[in-house]
């Protein structure tokens, strides 16, 4: 696709009936994306109509989820139970210009005829017994019931369309039976909503689900009669779990804001989501701003993207790894406190520079900075006998006595540790160990050196005359 000859205009159209998944999310991401790729308009519109299901925590839980992944909409939030009074006009509109009819058929009598068409071999469908037709007699309007309103539909040819995802796709007109697109009660259906939004707020491409592909013809037909112009369609495959089968919860199919509970960072995911049913070559690690610049509809892929949560830790523990030292301590210290940790007992940006490398969520990397934020435990009798023999206490002892007279930073840490390791006969592991379950009460800390600098002369010292 080359640069559109009409402003592009993207919508992002959720039921607020249950949180942001990861499939609504993507789909915002790709709808983002092809608007700021052509320099258009992305538009946050929430189809609200289902009063039953709809709720004003859903509504919080779809803005929440797109505000954390950075994808503010240029125009909206709009509400669909906003727009009645125009819905309505639309109907009457339709009526009137006879591209549209009252059915007072009950719910019995149109599950009847569904059954008749599938005793005869046929499609499930509502047989147009009120459809009005030049020459046809019509049942006479019963008076204990309000009628639906149809649309009335096209017969005979097809309606298709060149899908920006899946190609050329067409359906048989007589396969599309005539839609109600209002309620008894007057309250429009969700396809006829769709229409008139989509109209209104001139939107020139879908991408969606490819679950919505059968709604398709249905919205293109009334939007011919309407005489409203047909925006461009692409259907994005569905998200399949790690065994193949459909995304759920067990997959990890829950909101997105419970990725940023368990500690993703909203750069990893968006670049993850991206690459689940779109690619750049072979480049798996990529910015918004390149994400924005590289997409193309041409690139979304035909297949089902599969989610690997391990794949997911990979791309996060980059982004942790690249994020600014200042802003990534930020970022951990309300999960430090929320572990019981005192972020003002150590120097917390050096911390996860320390140990950022190591880790793949804030979470890990939170739990990691409790060495140094949290109280100390010390070693357990079993490790202290182990690993605290006489000859490493008498290498301890020395440590802690010459340590009084060194400059406390690394530099001078590694030097000292190195002096002793000659003076003593030791390998490095026959000091470092004994080093970590006297200060920190374990075997498996990051590099000696930048723990001690990190946890203070007094404290190291304090902890080895204890230990040793």
């Amino acid at each position: 696709m080359t640069a559109a000859s009409t402003p592009v205009r993207t919508r992002f159209a959720p039921s607020p009936t249950g949180f942001l998944h990861l499939g609504g999310a993507r789909t915002a991401l790709f709808s983002w994306a092809f608007a700021r790729h052509y320099g258009g308009t992305f538009i946050l519109r929430v189809e609200d109509t289902d009063l039953e299901r709809s709720t004003p925590e859903a509504v919080q839980a779809i803005l929440d989820g797109m505000t954390w992944l950075g994808l503010k909409p240029d125009e909206g939030p709009f509400f669909q139970m906003q727009h009645m009074d125009r819905y309505r006009e639309v109907v009457a509109q339709m009526l009137s210009a006879g591209t549209a009819y009252h059915c007072y058929s009950s719910p019995a009598e149109v599950e009847a005829m569904r059954e008749r068409a599938r005793a005869a071999g046929q499609k499930p469908r509502y047989d147009g017994t009120w459809r009005p037709e030049p020459g046809k007699k019509l049942p006479p309007i019963p008076t204990d019931r309000k009628p639906v309103v149809r649309f009335k539909s096209p017969q005979d040819g097809a309606t298709a369309w060149v899908d920006l995802v899946k190609g050329p796709i067409s359906f048989d007109n007589t396969e599309l039976d005539d839609l109600v697109i209002a309620r008894p009660d007057g309250t429009p259906t969700y396809n006829f909503c769709v229409v008139v939004d989509d109209w209104d707020m001139r939107i020139t491409h879908v991408l969606r689900g490819d679950d919505h592909v059968n709604n398709t013809p249905r919205q293109i037909t009334i939007l011919r009669a309407l005489g409203a112009p047909i925006p461009e369609y692409g259907h994005v495959p569905m998200i399949l779990g790690p065994d193949g089968e459909k995304l759920s919860k067990r997959h990890g199919a829950v909101s997105v804001m419970e990725y940023d509970r368990d500690g993703y960072l909203p750069e990893g995911m968006i670049n993850y989501l991206a690459r689940l049913g779109w690619s750049h070559g072979d480049d798996e690690l990529f910015s918004r701003d390149q994400l924005v610049a590289w997409f193309d509809p041409q690139h979304l892929s035909k297949s089902a993207a599969q989610w690997d949560p391990k794949k997911l830790n990979w791309v996060n523990a980059h982004y942790i790894k690249h994020t600014d030292d200042q802003q990534l301590a930020a970022l951990v210290a309300p999960r430090v406190s929320a572990r019981g940790g005192d972020t003002q007992r150590t120097d917390l940006v050096a911390v996860v520079k320390l140990l950022k490398d190591r880790a793949e969520t804030l979470e890990q990397l939170a739990e990691a900075a409790m060495l140094f934020c949290g109280t100390f435990t010390p070693a357990t009798e079993d490790l202290r006998a182990q690993h605290l023999t006489e000859i490493a206490r008498l290498a301890l002892t020395d440590f802690a006595k010459q340590a009084e007279t060194i400059d406390w930073n690394r530099v001078e840490i590694a030097a000292l540790i190195k002096s002793l390791l000659a003076t003593h006969g030791l390998k490095m592991p026959q000091l470092a160990i004994p080093l970590r379950v006297a200060v920190a009460g374990t075997t498996q800390t990051p590099a000696i050196d930048a723990v001690l600098e990190i946890l203070g002369k007094q404290t190291v010292l304090a902890r080895i005359a204890t230990a040793a």
